[in-house]
């Protein structure tokens, strides 16, 4: 599906993007139908060159903030320290960004680790070695997807269940805020009220829930969107009254949500997706405001029903009545300060 770019001038900072060689892994998938294998497969090897082919297809994309996903982890340093990894490898990637050869835009000029929370106190180590790492490093994010249908998540994910209440956790989540880190938070749908209570727990801790909180339409959530609709947006809502935390307008293109339900790209045009996104996008606007939202690709992963330049076009009409002033944030504002990055503004 190919469109014409929708105001290409807009200044566009996509906030959550993956860099990952997954090629080596991809036969160790024992659920390789899952859609979200699908969806990854071919994209496996997406690297500086396959990231700057979707970055340079017609949007104004000036920054680019990568998102950890295991990547590239270095076992030499233990099991401990091996996410440390990631962060050298992407600290190379946005270096090679920043030289100028490709374009003015700054891939990766903020980068997202990850560190296990689960240590408590001792994660704080870790959280150094990562800052020590990049200059570019901003904080972590701790996936806590999880549910009882083996169906929903597949293979790739085993992260247990109530993980955001563990006390453990939370303690390792203290270290965040002693070092002024930046925290991710992605959950599915039905586990929105773990990250209300945490938000709740740590109030200056600065947290970005990823996703729109992940409405799940697969597995036992199957036709169900519908249904669960108001209790996703009766816990955004609740969400949103923490103001430690702000919102990322995407993810609704990954196969967990059906939205739509083919894939991989199903070649649908802006306006069916932004048709599909909108009861989900204008619930998380109107809950956090502009200055706490921000739209992002979540590529390669959303590009199971979307192509990255047409994801983007939704995105703009689904901001049509917006101000240029809300505009601003939602498509760069609000990404450039959560993460430190104002500078790539200028």
């Amino acid at each position: 599906m190919t469109e014409a770019i929708l105001e290409p001038d807009l200044k566009i900072i996509d906030p959550h993007h993956h860099l990952w060689d997954l090629r080596p892994m991809l036969p160790m998938f024992p659920e390789p139908h899952h859609p979200f294998i699908a969806a990854i497969a071919p994209h496996a090897h997406y690297t500086f060159d396959a990231l700057h082919a979707h970055l340079t297809s017609g949007h104004n994309i000036v920054a680019t903030v990568f998102m950890e996903c295991g990547a590239f982890y270095n076992g030499a340093y233990g099991e401990a320290l091996k996410p440390v990894g990631e962060v050298e490898f992407v600290n190379g990637v946005a270096a090679q960004s920043a030289s100028g050869l490709y374009g003015s835009a700054r891939y990766c000029a903020a980068i997202v680790g990850h560190a296990d929370l689960t240590r408590g106190a001792a994660a704080g180590a870790v959280l150094d070695a990562l800052a020590a790492a990049s200059p570019r490093f901003r904080g972590i994010r701790h996936a806590a997807a999880w549910d009882a249908d083996p169906a929903v998540l597949g293979a790739p994910f085993h992260h247990p269940e109530g993980l955001y209440r563990d006390a453990t956790f939370r303690a390792g989540l203290a270290e965040l805020g002693k070092r002024g880190l930046t925290f991710d938070a992605w959950l599915l749908e039905p586990q929105l009220p773990d990250l209300i209570d945490l938000a709740r727990a740590f109030p200056d801790q600065p947290i970005c829930l990823d996703h729109c909180g992940t409405p799940v339409g697969i597995g036992a959530y199957k036709g169900r969107l519908h249904e669960r609709f108001d209790e996703w947006r009766r816990n955004i809502r609740a969400l949103a009254a923490c103001e430690n935390v702000v919102v990322k307008l995407g993810g609704l293109a990954m196969a967990f949500c059906a939205l739509p339900e083919e894939g991989p790209c199903a070649g649908h045009g802006s306006e069916h997706l932004a048709a599909l996104w909108r009861p989900y996008v204008e619930t998380c606007i109107e809950a956090f405001g502009p200055e706490r939202a921000m739209f992002e690709s979540n590529y390669p992963v959303d590009s199971w029903g979307a192509d990255y330049a047409v994801l983007w076009n939704a995105f703009k009409r689904l901001a049509r009545g917006a101000s240029a002033e809300e505009k601003a944030a939602l498509f760069a504002g609000t990404a450039a300060r959560f993460y430190g990055i104002e500078g790539v503004l200028d």
